[in-house]
């Protein structure tokens, strides 16, 4: 069974996935989605990706302050973690997700890409690093 990773922006969703052995993360998409408040279009393609690829667990990525304190995007986090706990009964882990975005805009610079693919990617790479770091404790 494979793992999913979400990392929850404003206007996108990164998602990124398992291998069947739970070892290595991969990226699968960065899914625009426009203002919504009960996320319909992020929650039925979670739905979807569920079933299709065999889901067992999903890593939300939780986005503390840096000193470790709760602040808007991370009680936002919560919430949509709630509604997705309607749709399903796949268990939600929520991650600690810090820098992880520093990290994903560092590798995509490192790799030479534009700002412009940066932007459109880095919640995509985000949950990658994200489920990776979950991945890794497991083993």
């Amino acid at each position: 069974m494979k793992v999913i990773g979400l990392d929850l922006g404003l206007h996108s969703l990164g998602i990124s996935i398992s291998d069947q052995h739970q070892m290595l993360a991969r990226g699968l998409e960065n899914l625009r989605f426009e203002v919504d408040e009960n996320y319909q279009v992020a929650r039925k393609k979670i739905a979807s990706l569920l079933i299709e690829e065999r889901v067992e667990t999903i890593v939300l990525g939780y986005p503390k302050n840096m000193d470790g304190t709760i602040g808007a995007q991370a009680i936002e986090t919560k919430r949509f973690k709630q509604l997705l706990e309607q749709d399903t009964n796949v268990p939600i882990v929520l991650w600690d997700e810090r820098l992880t975005t520093k990290m994903a805009n560092t590798m995509m610079r490192d790799q030479k890409l534009t700002r412009k693919v940066r932007h459109k990617n880095v919640d995509k790479s985000s949950a990658i690093i994200l489920l990776q770091s979950y991945l890794d404790t497991k083993k």
